[in-house]
């Protein structure tokens, strides 16, 4: 099955990824937390699919990422893998799952791979967590790094702002950034960071670099996609661009439903048996 505008059917794996950034292809990625949405996403031809951990303000009305949980991270995470042929499908290891210490997060991590038949895990943070990432990736399970602003810390930022701006969080974004790659991370999302720090990361590791609100620099890009579907309201912070306005189309439709429903108008005859 190749998707739309995409000629290259192949699986996309974590070696497609490094492919594509020798190649200089930019490499598109979507959220999904659903069988139906995650259909249409790989069928449309995005490379790859996250099950984000935003799953917790989409899905379950949290205010963060904190409250979700590993079984529901799985349940979310089953749902999307069932549905991709093409799209190389990326699940977020959630708060608390992999923090304590490298056994709990490779334990953790195994359960996630068993269990939801996802492709890779993203985890976030750099020399706090690196040898939690190391024990994955000798666990033979392929990881995707997150740098930048890392929400499941929001806490302690007490901002989503942007991240890094300054020359010491720079430096340090840069030196995790090296790690991760050193380490064996097939890619690096960067959220939220100065188009030139990101740039400047994407230039000096290996791996492919997935932004978002970090400009055009990056090996790729990365959207929520309630976001940019126009699904989700008082949401629109600088980097998000909307190809739809779900929200009102939606809204719309159901209205006239609601419609039709109270006036008799349906089912009308043909539509009824």
């Amino acid at each position: 099955m190749a998707g739309y505008l995409v000629s290259d059917a192949r699986k996309v794996t974590t070696h497609r990824f490094f492919e594509m950034k020798q190649k200089g292809e930019k490499i598109s990625m979507l959220t999904s937390y659903d069988f139906t949405t995650a259909g249409i996403v790989d069928k449309a031809g995005v490379d790859s699919i996250l099950i984000g951990d935003s799953a917790s303000n989409v899905m379950a009305g949290n205010a963060t990422t904190l409250p979700i949980t590993v079984d529901q991270m799985i349940y979310h995470a089953k749902s999307v893998a069932r549905a991709v042929q093409r799209a190389l499908v990326l699940c977020d290891m959630p708060f608390g799952s992999y923090q304590i210490d490298r056994h709990e997060g490779l334990k953790n991590a195994i359960r996630i791979m068993k269990e939801s038949g996802c492709d890779a895990l993203k985890l976030e943070g750099g020399v706090e967590i690196i040898d939690t990432v190391k024990g994955i990736l000798d666990a033979g399970i392929p990881v995707c790094g997150h740098l930048g602003l890392t929400p499941q810390s929001i806490n302690k930022f007490g901002t989503y702002a942007v991240r890094a701006k300054e020359e010491e969080e720079a430096k340090k974004l840069i030196d995790d950034a090296i790690l991760l790659d050193k380490a064996g991370c097939f890619a690096i999302v960067l959220e939220k960071v100065p188009a030139a720090l990101a740039t400047e990361v994407t230039k000096v590791v290996k791996c492919p670099t997935i932004g978002i609100g970090a400009g055009n620099g990056t090996d790729g890009q990365v959207l929520v996609i309630d976001d940019m579907l126009g699904k989700t309201q008082g949401f629109s912070p600088k980097f998000l661009r909307r190809y739809a306005d779900l929200g009102t189309i939606m809204t719309d439709a159901i209205g006239q439903y609601v419609t039709d429903v109270k006036s008799g108008d349906f089912p009308n005859e043909s539509e009824s048996y």
